[in-house]
């Protein structure tokens, strides 16, 4: 049986090395105007273009709620563009603006900076080796 102490407590753990790495990407990307959340919506448009909110949802792993949240300033902004897929009132695609790909390749300037300075403290082999484990837990722990 375990006993409760931050050294033993996993979410407590994995909770707050996101909020110090969150805030190592955060003053990077700050200088793009975008947050890493809206940064990572759109390399997911990017990457699949003209993705419905549900598609959008399941790649971020994100509720609806929170997504239309996170896109609220981004289809504000004129990053992104939503538009009905034919299918069905309700069903929006979205896709990345000609301004939201110059924004996200401005962002990716200093994306990079915050990987660099994260792989220079943390270590290379460390980073890849953390990055194939949190995929890993990510996609095994959700089946359970």
């Amino acid at each position: 049986m375990h006993t409760h102490s931050p050294e033993n407590d996993d979410c407590f753990a994995i909770r707050q090395a996101a909020r110090h790495i969150s805030q190592l990407y955060e003053r990077h990307l700050s200088e793009a105007g975008v947050t890493p959340t809206q940064f990572s919506l759109l390399v997911a448009l990017r990457r699949g273009v003209n993705l419905t909110m549900l598609e959008l949802a399941q790649v971020m792993v994100m509720d609806r709620t929170t997504l239309v949240r996170a896109l609220r300033p981004l289809l504000r902004n004129g990053l992104v563009a939503d538009k009905p897929d034919g299918q069905g009132a309700r069903r929006l695609q979205l896709a990345l603006t000609q301004n939201g790909h110059a924004r996200l390749d401005q962002a990716m300037t200093y994306w990079l900076a915050a990987q660099n300075e994260f792989e220079r403290n943390f270590g290379p082999p460390q980073a890849a080796t953390l990055r194939h484990e949190l995929f890993r837990l990510t996609r095994d722990v959700s089946k359970a």
